[in-house]
């Protein structure tokens, strides 16, 4: 984004200094073709037009420059008409920048410099009514061009509130769904797994109890059932909110607390995250060690965050039972995790390590976040 905008501010100084050279070019090229022009006349109208290059940062200051140097070429040399251009222009960007006052007086003074070349003659007078009228337009069209402006960033501006409405309605309604998905599946199927889960844990008992052996069949349900609550109840959780819940060092601290042998790095300067990229790091980092709890069995894990200037690298590998002869079928986790990571411009490595184990390694831009 920087680089736009260097590249922007350098293509308008070109313009500017395009401007400034046309108009002196035309105005030392009519003021040569007079024939007694002196080298101070060439040097007052250089530096009038120069001055226009700057009117954008300054344009009273500008003004000021081009109105006396003007004036006094026009006082010295008696030009024609032409002479006014630099003037012009500079009246013509005061009024823009809202300075129309100024822009009048600065006008007016240059007539009564240029009607003060010599005697009212009629060709006087018709070059000054001449040169009234194009000050005249150089005022109203200033102001009509500061009017446009002002109407396109307000057309802009109307523009983004709206599209922000519209996202805030949306995520509303997402939201709403959410919870009403949860609602639902809290109301219909954790009741039934419960039971399924219970009746399970009764006959497992009373087998037990009678001194029978077990069927595995029914170990296994009674596993399942228990497993299938957990993931239900993670499930939910996600849906009742869609933003983090803490810090990834509290993510790896409660994994340390559950068993698993966990190490976190964190290298570069640590940085507040736009929202949207703090979110997915911390899932993506939940979602990894939710699968190496799962599925790495008694490993030990290392989660690395790299911040750099304009990007986040998020990197979990363990040393588990992941080989990579046998890739795993990635589940609606890796695919959750993709789908984050390619909404915001990253990229996403998933895959068994050749030492063994699992790595995942998610690369987030910064630049299109913010």
């Amino acid at each position: 984004m920087s680089g736009h905008v260097a590249g922007t501010v350098t293509r308008r100084r070109l313009a500017d200094a395009a401007l400034a050279v046309v108009v002196g070019a035309l105005v030392v090229t009519t003021a040569a073709f007079d024939g007694d022009t002196r080298p101070v006349d060439y040097a007052l109208i250089v530096l009038g037009s120069a001055a226009l290059a700057f009117y954008r940062g300054a344009p009273l200051a500008v003004l000021a420059v081009t109105t006396a140097t003007g004036a006094a070429y026009v006082l010295h040399a008696h030009p024609g008409t032409l002479a006014a251009l630099p003037v012009l222009g500079a009246v013509h960007t005061a009024s823009r920048a809202g300075h129309r006052g100024w822009a009048a007086a600065a006008g007016g003074l240059f007539l009564a410099a240029y009607v003060a070349t010599g005697p009212m003659t009629q060709e006087v007078v018709e070059k000054t009514t001449l040169l009234a009228g194009w000050f005249l337009c150089a005022v109203v069209t200033g102001l009509a061009d500061r009017n446009w402006q002002a109407y396109l960033r307000q057309t802009e501006q109307r523009a983004l509130e709206a599209e922000r409405t519209r996202e805030e309605a949306a995520l509303r309604r997402a939201g709403e769904e959410r919870l009403r998905i949860a609602r639902e599946l809290h109301d219909s199927l954790t009741h039934s797994i419960s039971i399924v889960k219970l009746q399970a844990g009764v006959a497992v008992h009373l087998a037990r109890k009678r001194g029978e052996e077990v069927p595995p069949a029914l170990l296994a349900i009674q596993e399942a059932g228990g497993e299938a609550m957990r993931e239900l109840r993670a499930t939910l959780e996600v849906l009742r909110t869609d933003e983090p819940t803490g810090r990834p060092a509290q993510l790896v601290e409660r994994a340390r607390a559950a068993g698993l042998a966990i190490e976190l790095t964190v290298t570069g300067d640590e940085c507040p995250l736009p929202a949207t990229v703090d979110r997915a790091m911390y899932r993506i980092v939940q979602e990894a060690l939710t699968n190496a709890a799962r599925h790495a069995g008694p490993a030990k894990v290392h989660v690395q965050l790299d911040y750099e200037e304009d990007g986040l690298t998020i990197r979990v590998d363990d040393d588990g039972t992941a080989d990579p002869a046998r890739p795993p079928t990635p589940g609606n986790g890796l695919t959750g995790m993709r789908e984050r990571v390619t909404a915001l411009g990253g990229t996403l490595h998933t895959a068994p390590r050749a030492q063994g184990g699992f790595s995942v390694r998610a690369e987030l831009p910064l630049e299109a976040a913010r």
